[in-house]
């Protein structure tokens, strides 16, 4: 398959709901898979009056680092560093009035993609494609309703009051002492208190 038809391929599919894919981006990783022996050319063929295009495919050796791949993803999680948790571990710095506004727009984008993935899993399952394809749709699903669920709690907290809410004007103060865990609670979570909970333990209580 041609560098070119692949990314067709893969919009066709929607996989760019999973990874970003540029079609430049995809001939490199393309040309350095062949280069590694992971795939190679097998051939030539023309479209009409363009120029001629290489076809590649997967050699043993690239399967193989395929297979082991996925298996390493799938079985070890890996912190990938999502912006929307670290956006939310910073909202503080922002009026609460806003905060709840913006957690309401999103909230809104979020009901719109799980009500367009319920109806494509409508389609899927009503066609008796093989649920191993499209199993991935289940589970970005969950993960938006996951997702609100939680934001629709904060702001029911925001509301109510129960979450107190008190931006600091002027910036950052963090570097200001605190008797109190406030912005700097994480450093107290040090990574001896962390191994005890992997063991099976609890965080220490200070006295």
């Amino acid at each position: 398959m041609h560098p070119y038809e692949m990314y067709q391929v893969l919009l066709s599919r929607h996989e760019d709901h999973l990874v970003k894919v540029r079609p430049g981006s995809l001939y490199h990783t393309v040309t350095r898979l062949a280069e590694q022996g992971l795939a190679r050319a097998e051939g030539t063929d023309r479209a009409g009056n363009r120029p001629e295009r290489t076809i590649y495919t997967k050699t043993d050796a690239g399967g193989a680092a395929l297979r082991d791949r996925i298996a390493e993803v799938i079985r070890r999680p890996v912190n990938e560093f999502p912006l929307f948790p670290l956006a939310m571990s910073e909202a503080h710095s922002l009026p609460v009035a806003e905060v709840i506004e913006l957690i309401e727009e999103r909230i809104a984008h979020r009901h719109i993609e799980i009500g367009e993935a319920d109806a494509v899993l409508q389609w899927v399952t009503g066609r008796n494609i093989p649920r191993r394809y499209w199993m991935v749709l289940e589970l970005l699903r969950a993960q938006g309703v996951a997702e609100v669920t939680w934001l629709t709690g904060v702001l029911a907290d925001l509301r109510d009051g129960s979450l107190p809410w008190e931006p600091e004007p002027g910036g950052d103060h963090r570097d200001q002492p605190d008797p109190e865990l406030g912005h700097d609670w994480a450093s107290a979570v040090t990574d001896d208190a962390l191994d005890r909970i992997r063991k099976g333990g609890a965080l220490p209580v200070e006295p």
